[in-house]
């Protein structure tokens, strides 16, 4: 199903300058007044350069050769001038380039926002952060580059027009020995523009998929040392660095290419006039034609051509990128063979299911889960146990659909997991919550923006969030995360979860800095919920409130009652004689719980730091 879309993003990739050039000729035609404003203070460009090489040209011939020394100093004080009133209009071209430059961030800003809030509604689970680094810092990238590349482009159309007029008026045969180079090594460098633009891409895609890398490798370090995931980890860095490498030497080339574009430009027209000097002295060019011509081509031509290939080739191509991003349509959802193959949903399907499912976090490791089977029933309260390392949080990962399995398969409501679906199936609270600066309902609104102050209620009702409400004053106080307990923190995050309430609700320890009494009201309103329940549960009192138990250890599982698990696993019966047989009756009378005994294998068990009252 992959094979259909490589066709469109090359057309995507090789099409963005005509799709850029599509959009902005609207763009300018709306604004042509503006547009011969700057055209017609930039004329003032034209005859200062004009001036600057006919005025030295005439100061020689007519002046300073022809024994009149004051006739050459006023035609060299004419060109110098000239350069007044190019200053003055300086404050006119910027005064008309905010005309120009403003609106095309403000479109740009305008097109994000639109498109952002067009894709949420109509895929909610496809939301990403592309429009807000779109509005924060592509629009002013782009603002940027197309204010430079307008002043620059500016510059070199009317300093061009002024030295080919100077040029026309002193001697018309000197274009036959200026232009070719100049024509040469513009087509040179316009035909580097495209790869460029295609190189730059690939260099900033390559550069951003290893720092995606990076960063993940270096947060898992612990992770990947456990797992002996580190010769696959080491290779998938080489790989994204070469990739990195050979995108960085494709684009040193073209730049090599442009450095020859430039010298053509540059360098070429002064040398092969230098050359063809006798020539043309010889056929009635002056002395003062040949300065004033060197003149043009030194301190207008070379400095014009200089400035416009660097411009284009820093800011315009990345201006062409980012352009390219806003023009470009965004790409279709990835297509799900089980869109049109997969089986319809059953009404009586399992909200969750692991069919043989295996997990290891690299070739050579040890599976953490090896051919598991696993059903949850819709409404199932299902609890996993086992020691630190058995497992629990990657069987909650792959049930959840954030960790894929190296075999098996894992399937939501019969159907195969899709990553399109995971907001509406399931919600999986990890045990460091997470809460942002913003006020409390936004916090709890988070999965559930159109909750009603009703279902808050009840919902704070449920969980015991009443303390907390009842410090931070009301729903709409600000919420610094800083100034929460961790406990506080979690319940927050369990807040957002009830209000979800979708199908399927997986708890990794998330309830760990809980006191037992909140932990167990926490559970008891989760499991009153019609959707399903996995607890990852580090309290033996947690497993016990559930419909059945999965003990882990290792790939070794067992899953029942526990009652069951007490005749028939071992493991079980190690972990609960970590607890006196009396904790319930102790909670039941208000005592308060007494931390357990531990002995043999099962001092793994509680991984995570003792709990914290809320």
């Amino acid at each position: 199903m992959k094979a259909p879309h490589t066709a469109p993003r090359a057309a995507r990739r090789d099409g963005a300058l005509t799709r850029v050039t599509r959009d902005a000729r609207p763009f300018l035609r709306a604004r042509t007044g503006t547009v011969l404003r700057l055209a017609g203070w930039s004329l003032l460009e034209f005859v200062q350069t004009f001036l600057g090489g006919f005025g030295v040209a005439r100061a020689l011939d007519h002046g300073f050769l022809a024994g009149r020394p004051l006739t050459g100093l006023l035609w060299l004080a004419v060109a110098a001038v000239a350069v007044l009133p190019a200053q003055l209009a300086t404050r006119g071209v910027f005064g008309r380039l905010a005309d120009l430059v403003e609106p095309l961030r403000d479109g740009l800003v305008r097109r994000a926002v639109s498109r952002a809030l067009s894709g949420a509604l109509a895929h909610p689970a496809g939301t990403t952060a592309r429009s807000l680094s779109q509005v924060t810092h592509q629009s002013e990238i782009a603002r940027d580059g197309w204010a430079g590349l307008v002043l620059t482009l500016r510059s070199f159309v009317f300093t061009v027009a002024g030295a080919v007029a100077g040029l026309l008026a002193l001697e018309p045969r000197l274009l036959l020995i200026v232009l070719p180079p100049l024509i040469l090594g513009a087509a040179l460098f316009l035909a580097t523009l495209l790869p460029m633009a295609a190189r730059q891409r690939d260099y900033l895609t390559a550069d951003e998929a290893y720092a995606a890398h990076a960063g993940k490798a270096a947060a898992d370090l612990r992770d990947i040392a456990a797992a002996g995931a580190a010769d696959r980890t080491v290779t998938e860095s080489r790989d994204l660095a070469e990739d990195q490498v050979r995108a960085a030497r494709s684009l040193a080339r073209w730049s090599g290419v442009r450095v020859v574009a430039l010298a053509v430009c540059g360098r070429f027209p002064p040398l092969l006039l230098l050359l063809g000097a006798p020539w043309l002295l010889r056929n009635g060019l002056t002395p003062g034609a040949l300065v004033g011509a060197l003149t043009y081509l030194t301190q207008a031509l070379a400095p014009a051509v200089q400035a416009l290939m660097t411009m284009l080739s820093t800011v315009g191509g990345r201006l062409l990128v980012v352009l390219d991003r806003f023009t470009d349509a965004p790409p279709p959802p990835a297509e799900d063979e089980s869109d049109s193959q997969g089986p319809p949903p059953r009404d009586h399907a399992p909200v969750g299911e692991l069919r043989a499912v295996t997990f290891a976090y690299g070739p050579a490791a040890h599976p953490v889960l090896d051919r598991l089977s696993l059903t949850v029933a819709p409404g199932e309260h299902l609890a996993v146990v086992g020691p630190s390392g058995s497992g629990k949080s990657t069987l909650a990962a792959v049930l959840a659909g954030v960790e894929a399995p190296t075999g098996g398969a894992v399937l939501w409501h019969g159907r195969p997991v899709r990553g399109a679906d995971a907001t509406s199936v399931r919600v999986l609270l990890p045990q460091h919550a997470y809460v942002f600066t913003g006020s409390l309902r936004d916090n709890l609104r988070y999965l559930r923006p159109g909750a009603d102050d009703r279902s808050i209620a009840a919902m704070i009702d449920a969980l015991g969030l009443d303390p907390l409400l009842s410090r931070l004053g009301s729903l709409d106080a600000d919420l610094e995360p800083d100034r929460l307990s961790q406990g506080e923190r979690q319940l927050v995050a369990l807040g957002r979860a009830y209000l979800a309430a979708p199908p399927l609700t997986i708890l990794d320890e998330a309830t760990s800095r809980l006191d037992p009494a909140a932990e167990t009201r926490a559970e008891r309103a989760f499991a009153a919920l019609p959707g399903a329940l996995v607890v990852v549960a580090h309290r033996l009192s947690s497993a016990r409130r559930a419909d059945r138990i999965l003990v882990m250890d290792g790939p070794r599982t067992r899953c029942g009652t526990s009652a069951e698990l007490l005749r028939t696993s071992s493991l079980y019966r190690d972990l609960a004689g970590l607890w006196e047989p009396d904790e319930e009756p102790r909670r039941k009378n208000g005592e308060p719980e007494q931390a357990p005994h531990k002995s043999g294998r099962g001092n793994g068990f509680i991984s995570s730091p003792p709990p914290s009252p809320v």
